[in-house]
C-alpha cells in the first residue's frame, strides 16, 4: 500500500495507536526533504549561470 493509504487507514486507530499515523508521515516527511536536497544540491551543481567563485 502507499504511504497516503497507510495514513488513511490509521486515522481511526490515532488515539490507541499514533504511531500507525507518524511512521508514514514520517517516512513522507523524509522523502520529500531528500528530493528537496538532491534538486538544490543538482541545480547547485549544473547552473551554468552561477556567479560564484
Amino acid at each position: 500500500p502507499s504511504w497516503g493509504n497507510m495514513l488513511e487507514g490509521a486515522q481511526q486507530y490515532l488515539n490507541s495507536a499514533p504511531w500507525l499515523a507518524i511512521i508514514p508521515g514520517a517516512a513522507i516527511t523524509i522523502a520529500v526533504t531528500s528530493f528537496n536536497f538532491i534538486g538544490d544540491g543538482l541545480r547547485d551543481a549544473l547552473d551554468v549561470r552561477d556567479d560564484r567563485v
